[in-house]
């Protein structure tokens, strides 16, 4: 019973994505819900014109020219709304013909814009990301610059704003492009040589010609992959994992980073069992904090099975910061064994946090070993019950996070999904094997770089094949 609901509801709502290519018309609440100043209600599709069943006489006002109307339910003419109207003739809108009502911003109120709109034949209300994905059918944006914004929503720092932004406005979308562009180009060309070098209509040296663009697009695709996966952390936060003995006082510094009791502290070892996580904005980049068991031989299941998840959480981190007890290090020279006995994951970045500076007597040993830095990680003495030392901190975080993600504004744009990274490496192995294929069967290697061209065009969602033969008659004088 539960699967034939399932697969009804499933087929209503395939039924109206089918519709929605016939051209019917939706609506939704365009800002954000609850109580606000303004609520903007948008509507898509040929019966935005249609506006005027609500707002009367007269006729609408022209295209992009906000107007003050009264806002009627067209099915009792009643308490009429103030709001104002504009639409926007399509194509020069974000999809086609669409319309706003821009009115108070109180819950009902904005209902019974919503009840009016959804009485008016022909309209109904929107999907999840319709009005987006109108705007990529229609060739507004593609995937990537769609995803960008989608990301742009969700952006809560600044270095994730200006990634979004770069990718919605369409830098990595033309990036992909122009790779694709070069391949339908190396493509056409060889399968021009393919079909008429017979005829000595292509000359020899073509087939060099697109060796030499493959290899070259192979080497830009690879050093493109090997980015250390700055988008996608800059996208989804740098994971952080706070690791360390007991009682050295990690929850302490989880609280003080955040400024919020977000974790139990307690005199008592052990208190932390289960791994606790908060979102923070360092230096405008984003981390995810994660406050875990400390790390010793336990012998109570319960601490046991927080330390196996604090070792998982270590293993899989972005970024450790390994909590040391500074009053309890005898001397600086033991500060390496002491951190090794953490084990953190040799390649993964470590910030080294010399905590409880303020029971020290003198330091200035220990405070000379951080300064020095290597052999040790990044290193810094805090007390987090005086707050000294934060600053220092704060100041190493936002080093590692700006080495981390990098800057989102700074080179050619940053994968950011890992779609992007999936489809790109199958078509640099497509690539790789079209070097092999090319020195026993040409057509096996024409059949590669489309293989390659193919998986470009999944991430954009440009898959086409016409332009392959516009190609061949531009660039060749078959008949010359």
């Amino acid at each position: 019973m539960a699967l034939r609901r399932a697969l009804s509801a499933a087929g209503r709502r395939w039924a109206r994505l089918c519709s929605a290519a016939w051209g019917d018309t939706i609506f939704a609440l365009s800002s954000g819900h609850g109580r606000c100043g303004v609520a903007v209600v948008r509507t898509s599709g040929p019966g935005s014109r249609a506006l005027r069943s609500l707002t009367g006489p007269p006729e609408l006002p022209p295209p992009r020219v906000l107007t003050l109307r009264r806002i009627r339910d067209p099915a009792t003419r009643r308490d009429p709304r103030r709001g104002l109207v504009v639409w926007f003739a399509g194509p020069q809108s974000f999809t086609e013909d669409c319309a706003e009502l821009h009115v108070h911003g109180g819950p009902a109120v904005v209902s019974g814009v919503l009840r009016a709109l959804g009485r008016l034949p022909g309209l109904r209300p929107a999907e999840p990301g319709e009005f987006t994905r109108r705007a990529f059918r229609r060739g507004k944006l593609d995937l990537t610059a769609a995803e960008g914004l989608g990301d742009l929503i969700r952006a809560e720092t600044e270095a994730q704003r200006r990634q979004a932004l770069r990718q919605m406005e369409g830098e990595l979308g033309r990036l992909y492009q122009r790779w694709s562009q070069t391949l339908t180009q190396a493509l056409a060309h060889l399968e021009a040589y393919i079909d008429f070098s017979e005829d000595d209509n292509v000359e020899e040296e073509v087939l060099s010609q697109v060796d030499a663009t493959v290899r070259a697009l192979e080497q830009e695709i690879g050093a493109h992959l090997r980015d250390g996966r700055r988008g996608e952390l800059l996208r989804g936060g740098v994971h952080a994992v706070i690791a360390g003995p007991p009682n050295v006082g990690k929850s302490s510094l989880l609280n003080l980073l955040c400024q919020r009791p977000a974790a139990i502290v307690s005199p008592v070892a052990g208190t932390t069992r289960d791994v606790v996580e908060v979102a923070l904005n360092v230096g405008g980049y984003p981390l995810v904090l994660s406050d875990t068991a400390g790390l010793r031989d336990a012998t109570d299941p319960v601490e046991q099975e927080g330390v196996s998840r604090a070792r998982d959480r270590l293993q899989q981190a972005d970024l450790v910061l390994a909590v040391l007890d500074a009053a309890a290090v005898p001397e600086p020279a033991g500060l390496g064994a002491a951190l090794g006995s953490l084990l953190p994951p040799a390649a993964t970045p470590c910030i080294l946090v010399l905590n409880k500076a303020d029971l020290l007597r003198g330091g200035g040993a220990l405070r000379d070993a951080c300064a020095q830095g290597d052999p040790l990680p990044p290193a810094t003495l805090l007390s987090c019950k005086t707050g000294e030392g934060l600053d220092h901190l704060l100041e190493l975080l936002a080093r590692q996070l700006v080495r981390l993600c990098g800057d989102p504004l700074a080179g050619s744009p940053s994968l950011t999904q890992s779609r992007h990274s999936l489809h790109l490496g199958d078509c640099a192995a497509a690539l790789a094997r079209y070097g092999r294929e090319r020195r026993r069967d040409l057509g096996l290697a024409a059949e590669r770089l489309r293989l390659a061209r193919r998986h470009l065009g999944r991430i954009t969602g440009h898959v086409g094949a016409e332009d392959v033969l516009d190609i061949i008659f531009r660039d060749f004088c078959v008949g010359k």
